[in-house]
Parts: C-alpha cells; structure tokens; sequence
C-alpha cells in the first residue's frame, strides 16, 4: 500500500515528537530506535524509511527543536535592548525549569554531554540552530567595552544551558533554584559596588600601615663598632 505525501510527512512529524520527548528525558543512549517508534505509535522496520540512523533523528530533531524554540524564546523582545532584553530572554528560557520536579521543556541539558561525543553531521546540525538563535537575538545588544554582541548573546546562551544543565544535575537540592538566579542575577549585574569585599560581603579591611620605632628605643651602634670608629686615625 503506498501513502500519500501528506501521510508520510505527518508520519515523520509523529516520529520526531517522540524523539524529542525522549531525548528530552532520557538523552540519546535513553531514546533507542524501538522506544521512539513506539511511542509514536509505529513499528520499528518503518523507521528506515523517515532516517538513516539514529544520528540522523537526533540531528533532524535538533534542528527542529532549535527552529520551533527561536520564535517562543525571542517572541514579544523586539523593543527590548542591552541588559533589558538579556534580563528577559534568561528569565524566559531559565523559568522553563519546573523547581518542583526538576523538568524542563529544553532538549539541551539531557544532550550536551552527548552532543561533545557526536558525530559531525549532528554538531553541524546543533551549532547551526546556535548561529540561528545568535544571528537574530544579537541585534538587540549594544556593543560592551571588550565584548561584541555577538560575543554577548553566545556567553548568555551558554550561561543558560549550563546554568539549567547544572539546576537538573542538582534538582532535589535548594541549590537548584539558586543556580538559576545567579545566572539570571549575573547576566544584569552592574559595575563592582566599591567598598565591598567577596563572600561575606564585609568591607575588605585597610592594610595596616608599617609600624615606626620610636627613636629612644632604637638599636644603638654596638661598643665594637664605637671604640673601633674612635681608634681610627685621620689620614
């Protein structure tokens, strides 16, 4: 029985939505070939005719994941600029973090020690939806004294993914939630408060001046050295 084309893409969409459920929650080695096909509802010898390999889904649902989340993550930020749209472009993409049961909707904490090990077809299709995300949302940046918007919008997208990879990695601990503030608190900090100190936020203490000898107490030439400057005679 043939299908139709619309019956076949509609197939390949069932098949990615799977994917990235699994991968979502379990990362690639999680997400074999017969759970994605049977959570999308096929068999498994239909998987060959939508992909090549599994890398190939990962790569294809890489790329669609990264498509689909571009609009949501920058969608209603057009008037925003500098620190403002960096404030709430974290705060969007880090609130995708549930602090109850440590999920989120991003593919990208449960992937990226996978994706360092990939093969190039799937870093090509990854780092091409980075370069999407980065083209458009560094438009909204300013140039920084020793950083270019672009430079910004890649440090803050890293941030992000490490800050929720890091807030996944600690989810039934208080120091997830805390994670992601820092980042976000982190991305909008202004200049050093002067008079400050690090960690326990206590003035840092002045460095005390040299102690001076008063001079009654100060070492007298030694009786050596006096009889021998009274013996020496005058050329």
């Amino acid at each position: 029985m043939r299908y139709t084309a619309e019956h076949k893409q509609a197939t390949h969409a069932r098949i990615l939505a799977a994917a990235e459920k699994l991968f979502r929650a379990e990362g690639f080695s999680g997400a074999s070939v017969e759970r994605v096909m049977r959570a999308a509802g096929l068999t498994v010898g239909g998987f060959y005719a939508h992909f090549t390999s599994k890398e190939s889904l990962l790569a294809e649902s890489l790329r669609a994941f990264m498509t689909a989340r571009r609009t949501p993550w920058l969608a209603g930020l057009e008037e925003a600029r500098g620190p403002a749209f960096l404030d709430r472009f974290a705060r969007r993409y880090l609130d995708q973090f549930n602090r109850d049961t440590g999920d989120t909707t991003c593919m990208m904490p449960s992937l990226l020690s996978d994706l360092t090990r990939a093969a190039p077809e799937v870093q090509a299709a990854f780092g091409q939806g980075l370069e999407d995300l980065v083209g458009q949302a560094q438009t909204h940046l300013p140039p920084r004294e020793g950083a270019t918007p672009r430079q910004q919008m890649l440090a803050t997208v890293a941030l992000c993914f490490g800050a929720m990879t890091l807030a996944r990695a600690t989810a039934s601990q208080p120091l997830a939630a805390e994670i992601l503030d820092a980042a976000r608190a982190l991305l909008v900090a202004g200049a050093p408060v002067e008079g400050v100190g690090s960690a326990s936020n206590e003035a840092p203490r002045a460095h005390a001046a040299p102690r001076r000898v008063p001079a009654s107490r100060e070492k007298a030439p030694s009786r050596k050295r006096r009889a021998g400057s009274a013996r020496k005679k005058p050329l």
